[in-house]
């Protein structure tokens, strides 16, 4: 067999592997943190309030031109940022946008000032924009990291608080260790 056509050949084995695995359900393990806020998004997309973002900020974002259908969770600091979790609900422009934003009204106008980040299921930080009255521009991902890593971590414990409230009141008056039974 020329070397030419076992090449080919070891590719195409190689690109059957994962079907194969998949349809014995021995799928590779992910990455652990390839869905990182897997927990979180789902929480959102069942407890979360239909909203929409700007064109400006989806377009600003990659997401399209027009307001993007999302769903979202969101806490008003005592500072009265409001720290928001926004998945998108519309399959063709997907995303997970994390802002820390204040509202301001000032002479006739509302505006937003603070930061908004574009990630998905993995965490990883895609893109950083910072709002002021001026509109959105576009920031190096590092200028406010260690900010994305705070209000991903915030999110990440409510989903956990959430989870773990949930289902320890579901069999109220139970100790999960049975401890105290007679």
């Amino acid at each position: 067999m020329p070397k030419r056509r076992c090449c080919k050949f070891f590719i195409a084995a190689l690109a059957l592997i994962p079907v194969a695995l998949l349809s014995q359900g021995l799928a590779p393990t992910p990455y652990p943190n390839q869905d990182e806020l897997l927990k979180v998004e789902e929480w959102v997309l069942s407890k979360g309030t239909e909203e929409s973002i700007a064109p400006e900020l989806s377009a600003i974002l990659g997401l399209g031109s027009d307001r993007l259908p999302v769903k979202l969770k969101s806490y008003r600091t005592t500072e009265g940022v409001s720290l928001t979790f926004a998945v998108s609900t519309n399959p063709k422009q997907g995303g997970i946008v994390l802002s820390a934003l204040k509202t301001i009204a000032e002479k006739m106008e509302i505006y937003s000032v603070g930061t908004a980040w574009l990630t998905d299921r993995s965490g990883t930080l895609r893109q950083t924009i910072a709002v002021d009255a001026s509109g959105a521009r576009v920031l190096p991902n590092s200028s406010r990291a260690a900010q994305f890593k705070e209000i991903k971590a915030f999110f990440l414990k409510k989903v956990k608080a959430t989870i773990f409230t949930t289902s320890s009141s579901a069999s109220p008056g139970k100790s999960p260790t049975g401890a105290g039974r007679k």
